[in-house]
């Protein structure tokens, strides 16, 4: 991933953190705050409506309190995994919580081909072995399953590995796209952009299991 990060980064600490401290107290509060603007959430709403199959099995990844799921559409299973009991105890989507740091526990606790689609709502930013992340997404996802990932500007940049944080919004787009295809299991990488004038900017980068 060297090509895409500028100097003074370099590959050994594009993925290190101002903050290096256990993410299990930074999460240790609830959060029962929107990261996004309301367009921009009803923006991954219609992706979701958009992607997700009616009566599937959803795999919610870095979850919190809301999921962004349209209410109109009923999910069979709708798993959330996260960093904190509260905001995923109160989160009416999940039919299922598991509480595991993705950065200390990368692999993920599923069965191949369980999950018709997986989403990362404005916390790939975070992630310190992404490909890792993603590799074992595409293994719990079944085949033509797709995984959704949305962003905006927003972030904890103490939090958020240096590479995010020194590259700009397409800089954004295109590390994402590397992590799909790093993993070598997705297809065709598709980037959605909303750039509105008055609300936040909201960047979906889409692909499906192979």
């Amino acid at each position: 991933m060297s090509k895409l990060i500028a100097a003074p980064l370099s590959p050994q600490n594009a993925f290190r953190r101002v903050d290096e401290s256990a993410d299990e107290s930074f999460y240790n509060f609830p959060r029962f705050v929107t990261h996004i603007d309301e367009r921009a959430i009803e923006i991954v709403t219609e992706l979701y409506r958009e992607f997700f199959l009616l009566n599937g099995a959803i795999l919610d990844l870095m979850s919190s309190w809301i999921s962004h799921l349209p209410n109109e559409v009923a999910y069979g299973r709708v798993a959330g995994l996260g960093m904190n009991a509260e905001e995923l105890a109160a989160n009416p989507r999940l039919t299922e919580m598991i509480m595991q740091n993705l950065n200390a526990e990368p692999n993920l606790p599923f069965a191949a081909g369980e999950f018709v689609g997986a989403a990362i709502c404005v916390s790939v930013q975070y992630l310190i072995e992404p490909v890792t992340v993603f590799g074992e997404i595409a293994r719990v996802l079944k085949t033509d399953a797709p995984l959704v990932v949305t962003f905006s500007n927003r972030c904890f940049p103490m939090k958020a590995v240096s590479a995010w944080n020194w590259l700009g919004d397409e800089g954004h787009v295109e590390l994402v796209s590397e992590y799909f295809a790093q993993t070598e299991s997705f297809g065709e990488i598709e980037v959605r952009r909303h750039l509105p004038l008055n609300s936040d900017p909201l960047f979906g980068v889409i692909a499906r299991k192979k």
